[in-house]
């Protein structure tokens, strides 16, 4: 048995890019930070931030597309997944991204609206390394990973 399972809670770096395959699905991709403090070896405390490629399909990426903006709090649940391509001198490259199945906004209007003003990224009273752990609501945007076609989501079901 194994298990490929990421949580993540972060601010969205920039507003997610949408595009659609062949087939008309839509693909979303944005980028999450994350932040972790330390102390280091001096008794200084340091800060470390993480940035996390994301994807998201289908509905899930149309919904992204029209309510997260830069700076978004969110809730990310997804898996690991490792990309492989050729850089421009024909390298092997390998990119790794998280391929979201669920996510939520987390703080509610007023933070969107502060998040869509263009705020600073982890400015304000609430960063990435002050928050609580978060559980996924039962208004959480789950699904299938939106490949094999989750349940649809109407605008009532979206909880903002």
């Amino acid at each position: 048995m194994s298990v490929n399972k990421v949580i993540l809670v972060g601010r969205l770096g920039r507003d997610p890019e949408t595009r659609y395959t062949g087939s008309g699905q839509a693909v979303a991709n944005f980028s999450v930070a994350t932040d972790e403090s330390y102390k280091d070896r001096n008794g200084e405390r340091q800060k470390r931030t993480e940035w996390h490629k994301i994807v998201v399909w289908g509905k899930q990426a149309e919904i992204a597309q029209q309510y997260l903006k830069k700076g978004s709090l969110i809730f990310i649940e997804g898996r690991i997944q490792s990309r492989e391509w050729q850089d421009k001198e024909g390298q092997k490259r390998t990119s790794f991204e998280i391929v979201a199945n669920n996510f939520r906004m987390l703080g509610g209007r007023a933070e969107s609206a502060a998040a869509a003003g263009g705020g600073e990224m982890g400015g304000g009273a609430s960063r990435g390394g002050d928050l609580e752990p978060a559980a996924p609501a039962e208004e959480s945007y789950g699904g299938g990973g939106g490949q094999t076609g989750g349940p649809e989501i109407s605008d009532e079901d979206i909880p903002f």
